[in-house]
């Protein structure tokens, strides 16, 4: 359910919620996608170059997949999914390991 809310208005959200358990679940998605793109962003900063680029051809380090944590929320568990670089140097700064 990755990037649902990437080009959604908060008008368009609404729509979709029905009752205020599916508000919370949108807060929860939004969390969640949100945390993922400051992942995403943090390793690309990290190794210096965007996902599916070939600039990171050959530079010796580059991404290797995800590990999964489940963090608790005010919107409850929610699981992540945490980019891994080859070398292992990537920490993520907004929630640690």
């Amino acid at each position: 359910m990755q990037d649902f809310f990437h080009d959604k208005t908060v008008k368009d959200l609404a729509k979709e919620c029905r009752t205020v358990e599916d508000v919370q679940e949108m807060m929860k998605l939004l969390f969640k996608d949100t945390i993922q793109q400051v992942f995403e962003a943090e390793l690309e900063n990290e190794l210096g170059y965007q996902k599916h680029s070939t600039t990171g051809n050959n530079t010796g380090n580059s991404r290797n997949g995800y590990s999964k944590k489940t963090v608790k929320s005010k919107y409850g568990d929610t699981e992540l999914d945490i980019p891994r670089d080859r070398n292992g140097d990537y920490e993520p700064r907004i929630i640690k390991k």
